[in-house]
Parts: structure tokens; sequence; C-alpha cells
């Protein structure tokens, strides 16, 4: 059987394999002019590896993926270590990678923060029902259950960092599952999740899986029950089966002649949007912290995630990697800003975070945006769902939205492509 797929991220990738594995021919169809979707990285020319252009990593319980790196040969690259990740309160960052931090945080009285740890344990350790969960609101349970401050302190801000104007819709499963499925320690791959991805797709082409880089399909046919692809200066190509990876935006573009209500439900699936400035600066801005969580009414981002206090300068040509990243709404202001503006709103604040800091500590910047990055999940989301099977024949559809209740990330992407892979042999 010849299949079709549409995307090269590391949830279509992980289709290809296995579908390969399985005796099909394979063709992968990619906009980009590189592989790994979301996870894809850039280079500058002093720099031994690529940085991801949206900040990335792993965690030990990320079963999939791992056994994926295991499955081609790319274990021996993987490596996890500790490293700090921190809220911003009060003018610096407190240190909440464990029991023992959260027990020191001085923005919580004592009872608070015992209060916080408990109920972080048991969603973490205790209760699996995720669907009971998903039938309230994050911030009516953790309110209800760790007490209205710890609430205002701690998890809506991160609620609002997220989800913005959606943070007091966004369903209870999705904390959960951010808790139950991460780690203290975090992982990362010899040469970025570029070199990992580059691995796979090597491996993809070693099964003589296609993948054509530079091909934005514009359109698709039914045949019947198959299926022909088009793609800007290219011969059309036919399939029995075809698979879209991507947004809901992209599937109802490609695929207009879907059912009218099957539309009506991917028009339901809304998502926040992502922009990541990283900077590359000449000295380090934070005292060896990693992940900080900005608040939203001081900082003009959400995240500042040293990368170089995790990964080590050299790599880099001894740069000191900074990502500023927040999550808004695809019409936000910041997708129509120039990479120069977002410098003149975003520099001012660093100063904040460490006296000493100058623009000219700044050797050079990028700017990085994709308008899917994000679902927003309101109560009783498994509802709102799709099935990867759509109702066309032949026709599959996989993406971020379906891996609730689980938060998007490379590991439940490879779940996903594993999923409908399965679906479709």
């Amino acid at each position: 059987m010849k299949i079709a797929i549409i995307g090269a991220g590391v949830a279509g990738m992980t289709a290809a394999y296995d579908l390969a594995q399985a005796g099909h021919q394979v063709i992968i169809f990619e906009a980009a002019p590189l592989v790994g979707g979301l996870a894809s990285g850039f280079r500058d020319p002093r720099w031994q590896w690529p940085l991801e252009r949206f900040y990335h990593h792993i965690f030990e319980t990320d079963h999939a993926i791992i056994q994926l790196a295991e499955t081609i040969g790319f274990a021996d690259r993987l490596f996890f270590r500790g490293q700090v990740t921190a809220q911003w309160w009060q003018g610096r960052g407190y240190d909440l990678n464990g029991p023992r931090q959260v027990l020191q945080f001085p923005a919580l009285p004592f009872l608070d923060r015992v209060r916080f740890g408990a109920v972080a344990f048991y969603l973490k350790y205790v209760t699996r029902n995720w669907q009971r969960l998903e039938r309230t609101t994050a911030a009516r349970w953790t309110s209800r259950w760790a007490g209205r401050n710890v609430y205002e302190q701690l998890w809506l801000p991160l609620l609002e960092g997220k989800f913005g104007p959606h943070a007091q819709t966004v369903n209870m499963a999705w904390l959960w599952a951010r808790l139950r499925s991460r780690s203290f320690k975090l992982g990362y791959f010899t040469g970025g999740f570029q070199a990992f991805c580059d691995a796979l797709l090597a491996r993809l082409q070693s099964l003589g899986v296609e993948v054509r880089l530079r091909a934005p399909v514009t359109a698709l046919h039914q045949l019947g029950t198959g299926w022909e692809v088009l793609c800007a200066g290219l011969p059309a190509e036919t399939c029995d089966r075809l698979l879209v990876t991507g947004s809901p935006a992209l599937l109802t573009h490609l695929a207009p002649q879907l059912p009218e209500t099957y539309l009506a439900q991917l028009n339901t699936l809304d998502s926040m949007g992502a922009v990541v400035l990283t900077l590359a600066l000449k000295r380090p801005l934070t005292n060896g912290l990693y992940w900080v969580n900005m608040p939203k009414d001081q900082f003009p981002y959400l995240a500042l995630v040293e990368h170089t206090n995790f990964i080590a300068p050299e790599h880099y040509g001894g740069d000191h990697l900074l990502y500023l990243g927040d999550y808004l709404e695809p019409d936000h202001e910041y997708f129509q800003l120039s990479r120069e503006a977002l410098l003149e709103r975003f520099l001012p604040s660093l100063k904040l975070v460490n006296r000493a800091f100058e623009p000219s500590w700044v050797r050079d910047s990028w700017l990085h945006r994709e308008r899917y990055a994000q679902p927003i999940v309101p109560v009783n989301h498994s509802a709102n769902i799709p099935p990867l099977r759509t109702p066309l024949p032949g026709l599959f559809w996989a993406s971020m939205s379906q891996v609730y209740p689980w938060d998007r990330g490379t590991n439940f992407a490879v779940e996903l492509g594993q999923r409908v892979a399965a679906a479709m042999r």
C-alpha cells in the first residue's frame, strides 16, 4: 500500500517509520527546508550544535521517545541531568524543583506550602482519574483543594501565561497531566533535537521512505478510496491512504470536502500561538537558573529560559543562549512586530533580572513564531476531539490537539505517530 504523509514533524516521521517497517511504501511532504517541525533547530556559524527554535527537553518518564531513540540507535546520544526551575517573585527566582524547595518558598505561608506539596503529590503519584478531573476547571479545583492563596501565587500565573484570556476555562486534567508526566531531571540529545530528527530521517531513508523537503502541499483530491496530492512545482502524487499532520486549520484548508459536521468540530479546537525571541549573550544572565516562570504583570513574556545553564556554552561558541517566550492568541500584536520591535520591548526587562545587564551584552538575536503551539482544553474536552480516522475514506489526521489529556511535546508526538500508524495499517 502506498501512503502519503503531510508534515515531517516528529509525529509524521514516527508514523512513517512504523508504516515502512510494516512494509508499506511511504512518501512524506514537508514545506520547511528541514525535518523536525516544532522541534527543528537553527544554527549560527560559530555554533557546534544547532539550537531548537522553541525550547525543548524531555523527561525521564517520556518512554515513547526514549524507546524510539533506542530503536534507531540514537540512545547513546541522549542524556539526563538536573537543572533549576524557578518562579520569579519579588525580584528573584526561587527554585521550586523539589519538595524541599517548595517548603522554603517565601511567597506562601508555611501551611500553604505544605498544602501545595500535598496536592501536587496527590496529582502526580496518587490519582489517575483524569476523566473525572476534566469535568471541572483547574482554577476551581486548585482553589478548593490547595487554597486560594496557593492558586493565586502559583497556579494562576501558569494558567494565565499559557492560556491568556482562556485561563479560567482550562480543565483540571491538563494540569494533572502536566504534573503526572514530568520528572525533576531533564533530557537532551547530543547535537540537540535536530540531531535526533536527522537521525530519524536517515533511518526512514534507509527503509525506502521518500522525504520531499520544501514541498508545501496545496490541495488534496479524492480519487475513489485513494487520494491525489498536489504540491507546488512538483508532479501530482497518488496514494492509497493519506495522513495530514498539523493544525485543524491546515486540514480544513486542504480538505474542505470533509463533512460539515466534522469541519465544525475542527473549528471548535482553539489554540494559542508561540512567540520566542532567542538571544546570544556575551555573559550569563542568571545565577544558574535554567527555566524561570515570569509574572506577566511585570514582564512582557511568560518564560525566561537560559539554555546554557542546562547545556554548556562551549557547544555554542561560548554564547550564553537565552529564550524569552510567550503563548499568545494568534491575532496578538507580537505576531506582527519585527524582531527589532520585540527586542525594544523585551530588553529593558532583563535589567530586572540582572542589574548589570546592558544591551551591549547581546551579540545576536533570532525570532521564531508559530500560530499553532498550545491547544486550549476546556471542561469535558475529550468529547471535542475528532478521531484519527476522518469521515473520508483513506484520510487520517494527527495533531497535537489529539495527544490530550497530555500536554503537547515530542514524547507524545511519538505516541501519536505510533497510534495513527496502527490505525492506518
